[in-house]
């Protein structure tokens, strides 16, 4: 009987470390399924590509550029801020700067602060998640557009929100921004997906 009973044990506690390791993988996605679903962390909601009218209402929104320190870049915003008419389309440009005799290769993530403004932060076009090749000493602009949902004003919580950042950081590799912590709380990716 006892051989039996320590084979159910063992059964069990594999069963339990199977389940765990699983549950580990599935961490970081399931988390930023709830981020995006609530707004959490940062994490913009990405609605739909039309906002729902313009209101007389603005927020100043301010671009911040960061890169990872292996990223031989130069990457700033265009323009440090920008005043906006609640659901009224934006458009804003990035630039970057490959300062190595080499071409390459990086991917931005980005995030929203407040926290507790990200949700009302529409993203119809961006050049997140996909990864962008510099020439030796190449420059490029990085558009995006997005609104600010005229919701947010008629928030509780948000009504003394009158500025959203909206934090770019450009990394080598996505398993770069995976490692830092970054990825777990990127916004979403708005657009075609090239990898």
């Amino acid at each position: 009987m006892r051989p039996a009973r320590n084979a159910i044990l063992a059964g069990a506690l594999a069963a339990v470390v199977v389940g765990m390791v699983g549950l580990s993988f599935a961490a970081v996605p399931l988390y930023r399924v709830f981020c995006q679903a609530t707004g959490y962390g940062g994490t913009p909601k990405i609605g739909p590509a039309e906002s729902p009218g313009i209101s007389p209402q603005t927020m100043l929104v301010r671009f911040n550029a960061n890169t990872f320190p292996n990223l031989p870049w130069r990457f700033l915003p265009v323009q440090s801020q920008v005043r906006v008419h609640l659901g009224a389309d934006q458009l804003a440009f990035y630039e970057a700067r490959n300062l190595d005799t080499v071409a390459i290769t990086g991917v931005a993530t980005y995030t929203v602060t407040p926290d507790k403004a990200a949700k009302y932060f529409h993203k119809t076009a961006c050049f997140c998640f996909n990864e962008q090749t510099l020439a030796p000493n190449q420059d490029m602009q990085f558009p995006l557009s997005f609104w600010v949902d005229p919701a947010i004003a008629d928030d509780p919580s948000t009504q003394d929100v009158k500025t959203v950042t909206l934090s770019y950081t450009f990394f080598r590799s996505l398993d770069d921004a995976a490692r830092s912590g970054a990825l777990a709380k990127a916004g979403p990716h708005v657009g075609p997906l090239v990898r």
